[in-house]
C-alpha cells in the first residue's frame, strides 16, 4: 500500500501480440485499487489531448427483486439530476462547456456512465463522478424521483409500447428465462413498480449498489498517471465502502429451454416479422465465441448466408439481422429476424431462416466463409479499438464482469482462433428445435364494421410504421 492508500497491480506493458503471422496491437493498462475498494485502470494514448473516462458500477436489472423492477434504468436517470455539490441537468452542461460529451447507459449486468473530455479537463470529470457517487442522495428529492419516473414512462411508450415491433425483447426475454430468473423481465422494468417506489426505496438502491468497491473507473488517452491517481484518491478515496452488496444466488439455468415455444403478434407494422430466439451459452464461454463468428457467417453482411438467400436470391425477406446478446448469469442469447416481404408466405421464410441455421450445424463452413467471417470480426474490433471511449468500456466491462481487464488484449484472439468444428460443435447445442422461441408479428386488422364495404383489409401502408432496419438491440440511455 503507497502512501495514499492504493495497491497498484501493472499488467506487462507490450506494444503487439502475434497471432499466426499477424501482428495485433496489445492495450497496456494499469490495474489498482483504492483502500475503499474502488478499482482504477489507466491506458496512455497520447496521440490525441483527449481522455476517456469510464464508470461501470457492478448493478444491473438482474440485481432487482420482484415488485420493485426498473430502479437500475431509473438511476441512470437520477444519476444526471444532481448531487450536493451539482445542480440537477448541471453535470451535463458543464461537461459540455468543457468540449467534452458523456452518456450514461442500464442493462441486465451493469450500468455505466462515461465522458470524453479534452485531457486538461480529466479532473473535472472524476470530480463530478466522485460527487454523484459519493453524495447523490443528497439531492435526491419526491420532485425528481416524480419527474424521472415520467420521463422513464415516457421513454417506455416510445421505444417499447408505440413502436412498431417495439416489445419483441421484452417477450423473447420473458420465453427465454423463467419468472424466478432476473433476466425474465427488461431493463426499463415495470411501471407498476416504478409506480410503487418511495424515495426511500431508491435510496436504499443507491446505498446498496453505487458503492466504490462495486465501481470501476477506466481512464484511457492523454491522461498523465500520477496526476490521475492523486485525483481518483483525492475525490473517491474518502467514500466509503459497503461491505454488504448482496450477492446474486442462484441464477444456473439448463443450457436449453426443453421445448418450442411460439406466440403470434399482432401489431400496427407494416410487414409481417419473424423474431427466432435460443438459449446460448454465457458470455466468456469459447462456445458463444463460436456462436459469434458463426453470426457473421450467417448474417455478418450482404454476402452472408441468410442475406444471399432470402434477400438476394429467393427475395423472400425485406431484411434480415441476426445477433448475439452476451450475458453472464446463467445464459445468453442468440437472436435473429427477417421481415417478410408482400405477398410472400410467412411460413416460407420461417423455413428457410431454419434452414440456414440447421446447415451450420450438419454442412462445415467452408474455408473461405470462415475467413470472410474473421476479417469482418477483426475489422471491427480493430477499428473500435481505435477509439478511446470505446478502450475505456472495454477495459471497465472485462474488469467488472470477469475481473480480467486483460481480456481486452485475448478476445480477439480467441475469436479468430475458432474453427468450423467448434463452430458445429456450438451450433449444434444452440440452434435446436427444443431450445427455440419463435414470435412472429403480423399487421393488425382494423374491426370489420370499421373497414368500408368496398376496401379490403390488407397490411398497413409503409408511413404508419418504420421501414423495418431497427438494427441491433438499444441499450436504455440517456438522451
Amino acid at each position: 500500500m503507497d502512501p495514499a492508500g492504493v495497491k497498484t497491480l501493472r499488467t506487462s506493458s507490450v506494444a503487439a501480440a502475434t497471432i499466426g503471422t499477424m501482428s495485433i496491437p496489445v492495450v497496456s493498462f494499469t490495474d489498482e485499487r483504492l483502500a475503499n475498494g474502488l478499482r482504477l485502470i489507466i491506458a496512455e494514448d497520447h496521440l490525441a489531448p483527449v481522455v476517456a473516462v469510464n464508470v461501470w458500477y457492478g448493478v444491473g436489472s438482474k440485481h432487482e427483486v420482484p415488485g420493485k423492477t426498473g430502479f437500475a434504468h431509473l438511476f441512470e436517470h437520477v444519476m444526471f439530476q444532481g448531487s450536493r455539490h451539482v445542480g440537477k441537468a448541471e453535470h451535463i452542461a458543464l461537461v459540455q462547456a468543457a468540449g467534452g460529451t458523456m452518456n450514461g447507459t442500464t442493462w441486465l449486468d451493469r450500468t455505466n456512465y462515461f465522458e470524453t473530455m479534452p485531457s486538461h479537463q480529466l479532473e473535472l470529470a472524476l470530480w463530478l463522478e466522485a460527487d454523484r457517487m459519493g453524495t447523490l442522495l443528497d439531492a435526491l428529492s419526491q420532485e425528481n424521483l416524480d419527474n424521472q419516473r415520467e420521463v422513464v414512462k415516457n421513454e417506455k411508450r416510445w421505444s417499447y409500447d408505440n413502436r412498431p415491433y417495439g416489445s419483441w425483447s421484452e417477450k423473447l426475454q420473458a420465453h427465454l428465462y423463467p419468472a424466478e430468473h432476473p433476466y425474465h423481465h427488461p431493463t426499463i422494468g415495470s411501471m407498476e413498480d416504478l409506480d410503487a417506489a418511495s424515495v426511500e426505496d431508491v435510496s436504499a438502491f443507491f446505498r446498496t449498489y453505487y458503492a466504490p468497491n462495486n465501481a470501476v473507473i477506466s481512464l484511457v488517452g492523454d491522461v498523465d498517471p500520477a496526476a490521475a491517481r492523486a485525483w481518483t484518491e483525492r475525490y473517491f478515496g474518502r467514500i466509503p465502502a459497503n461491505p454488504d452488496i448482496p450477492p446474486l444466488g442462484d441464477v444456473s439455468l439448463p443450457p436449453i429451454l426443453g421445448e418450442e415455444r411460439r406466440e403470434v403478434v399482432e401489431d400496427r407494422v407494416p410487414l409481417p416479422r419473424i423474431f427466432f430466439g435460443f438459449r446460448a451459452p454465457q458470455f466468456g464461454d469459447e462456445r458463444l465465441d463460436a456462436i459469434d463468428v458463426a453470426t457473421q457467417v450467417l448474417a455478418g453482411g450482404k454476402g452472408s448466408r441468410l442475406h444471399r438467400r432470402l434477400v438476394r436470391d429467393e427475395r423472400i425477406a425485406q431484411d434480415v439481422v441476426a445477433f448475439s446478446l452476451g450475458f453472464v448469469a446463467g445464459a445468453s442469447i442468440w437472436a435473429g429476424w427477417a421481415t417478410v416481404r408482400p405477398g410472400v408466405p410467412v411460413e416460407r421464410v420461417e423455413a428457410v431462416f431454419l434452414e440456414e441455421l440447421d446447415r451450420l450445424v450438419h454442412d462445415r463452413v467452408t474455408d473461405d466463409e470462415l475467413a470472410r467471417a474473421k476479417a469482418l470480426i477483426e475489422t471491427e474490433e480493430l477499428g473500435a479499438l481505435q477509439r478511446v471511449e470505446e478502450r475505456a468500456d472495454r477495459l471497465s466491462m472485462y474488469a467488472c464482469l470477469f475481473d480480467d481487464p486483460d481480456l481486452i488484449n485475448r478476445m480477439l484472439g480467441r475469436m479468430l482462433a475458432v474453427t468450423p468444428a467448434a463452430i458445429q460443435a456450438a451450433a449444434g447445442e444452440v440452434f435446436r428445435a427444443d431450445n427455440r422461441v419463435i414470435m412472429t408479428y403480423v399487421p393488425a386488422l382494423p374491426p370489420v364494421d370499421a373497414v368500408p364495404a368496398e376496401e379490403t383489409p390488407g397490411p398497413l401502408d409503409a408511413e404508419d410504421g418504420i421501414d423495418g432496419d431497427d438494427g441491433a438491440v438499444d441499450e436504455e440511455a440517456v438522451a
